[in-house]
């Protein structure tokens, strides 16, 4: 990259990093966000919009949330819709168990062993591929994958900070790719199923709604990713010389025959919970399936009804929580019950910021769905977007691009989500796109934006990754190598979103790519 262009770059960051930090805190942004729903409540009221609920059949009318009986009625349900917000408890209990399976060093062990028996030859494809598995520790892949892809490339005589970029794209510009599911499905879902109640309050989403979009794209993520680290990032680097002293160069830690042997005792046990759960679920009167539906088969385990379904959540929880406490107890990493709650402890201590942020966004979700602005909107916007008549396929790859730029100034998948959720989920169901479809979109532009944007919190800590090897990189180098791996990945994901919608093949459990489901 000529200095002119890294100039431009420069420039380009100095100026995303200062509009970002104008942003309030997410906290604060959805508490200015409910003042101005109340605001607008009160001046849109005595109008009428010649717009019809799609639940009631009545004239649609705005309600003002600045009189006192909305007033009163806010007060008194406070901690009922906080308590209540469906994202809370799942990703409160999601995050228990992966904090037992972190904390215990379950998922590092695994991690380190997934790397240490990988030939030279597929040691690009196989750190990307642990990189995006890394997601289901939450912020684990950022402090554990990424450092050591620099180690491994180096050790292995390739230039470490191909390893870094490597890495750094399968944790971040990857996110939304995974086969093994995590909190952050059930967390999407919970918001989708939030907004998607704007205009059917009957609406049901399945928590791995996206599950087979995902794992998929995890391929296609992999197989770009390969290609971009070997053939374009690494050849740039050949004239970046590696000047930091051998003896402070960072090593790759070897898995002791202790954290070996507790690693293999708890993969047993988590085998042998799956297995478990599988013997439970097959015979056709298993209480995990739902007794109502007429299909005994497949069928009658994924319904919105069944007991298995509704028990997505506590069945990840269990799926952490049971190699982690085996994996503890025989490392030495917990001694008694303390350490076991402690790591808990640990994970909840983490998700303070999130239950802050939640209550906040309970309250504006509530007053959004309380006053029909909400509603209004989705149904406006509906018609203008029907009056363009854009193909549903231009709509998709416009909410891909939009989240993608919005993601350079928020950061967080889940406050990101909830701000546009509310908005654009109830106004493509208008169109005919489900939820599902809607929610595939957002996670495909949550992801390949992720690796360009300073306000990452972890972008900083990589910077100083790449420090270790060569002492002058900054925010421009390492934005220099990031962007090939996001416009390529933003291009290719959106092309085989289109591409998958196009075969047909489901998304997810019970989802759709219509509304209503056909």
């Amino acid at each position: 990259m000529t200095k002119e262009k890294k100039k431009f770059v420069d420039r380009f960051l100095d100026w995303i990093e200062k509009t970002g930090n104008k942003l309030p805190d997410p906290a604060m942004l959805f508490l200015f966000l409910m003042l101005i729903v109340w605001a607008f409540s009160a001046v849109l009221s005595p109008f009428d919009f010649g717009e019809v609920h799609p639940q009631t059949g009545e004239a649609l009318l705005v309600h003002n949330q600045l009189t006192g009986e909305s007033f009163a009625e806010f007060l008194a349900s406070m901690v009922r819709v906080f308590v209540t917000f469906a994202p809370l408890g799942i990703v409160l209990v999601a995050m228990l168990g992966v904090g037992v399976a972190e904390h215990s060093g379950f998922i590092n062990v695994g991690l380190k062993k997934l790397l240490n028996f990988t030939p030279e030859t597929l040691l690009t494809p196989m750190l990307i591929l642990v990189a995006i598995v890394s997601h289901t520790a939450a912020d684990a892949g950022y402090v554990l994958v990424i450092p050591l892809g620099g180690v491994i490339f180096y050790a292995a005589g390739r230039h470490p900070l191909a390893g870094i970029a490597a890495a750094f794209a399968g944790v971040s510009g990857g996110f939304s790719a995974n086969f093994v599911p995590s909190g952050i499905d059930p967390l999407l879902m919970s918001f989708t199923q939030e907004a998607a109640q704007i205009v059917n309050s009957e609406m049901q989403i399945n928590p791995l709604n996206n599950w087979f979009f995902t794992s998929i794209s995890s391929i296609l993520i992999v197989t770009v990713g390969w290609y971009i680290t070997d053939k374009i990032i690494e050849p740039r680097l050949k004239d970046i010389k590696i000047d930091a002293d051998e003896e402070d160069l960072p090593k790759m830690e070897k898995v002791t025959p202790k954290e070996n042997k507790a690693f293999i005792w708890a993969s047993v046990a988590m085998f042998a919970g799956i297995v478990a759960l599988v013997l439970w679920a097959i015979p056709e009167g298993s209480s995990l399936r739902d007794p109502n539906h007429d299909n005994p088969a497949v069928s009658s385990l994924v319904s919105f009804g069944a007991p298995l379904m509704q028990a997505i959540v506590p069945l990840i929880f269990l799926m952490f929580v049971i190699p982690g406490v085996v994996h503890g107890y025989v490392s030495g990493m917990f001694k008694d019950s303390k350490d076991l709650v402690d790591s808990m402890t640990k994970a909840m201590n983490s998700m303070a910021y999130y239950v802050v942020m939640a209550f906040f966004c309970a309250l504006f979700i509530d007053a959004f769905a309380k006053s029909n602005i909400g509603l209004l909107i989705a149904l406006k916007g509906a018609n203008f977007l029907q009056s363009l008549m854009l193909p549903g396929e231009v709509t998709i790859i416009g909410i891909v691009f939009l989240t993608a730029f919005v993601n350079l100034l928020v950061g967080s998948a889940s406050a990101k989500w909830a701000l546009i959720a509310p908005i654009f989920v109830p106004m493509l169901m208008q169109l005919g796109i489900s939820p599902d479809l809607t929610q595939a979109a957002y996670r495909v532009g949550d992801s390949v934006s992720n690796i360009i944007t300073p306000l990452l919190p972890y972008f900083p800590l990589v910077v100083v990754f790449c420090q270790r090897y060569v002492k002058n990189t900054g925010i421009g180098t390492l934005v220099s190598m990031m962007i090939p791996y996001a416009i390529i990945f933003m291009i290719t994901w959106s092309i085989f979103l289109l591409i998958y919608w196009w075969i047909g093949i489901p998304l997810g459990l019970q989802a759709s790519y219509t509304y209503p489901p056909m």
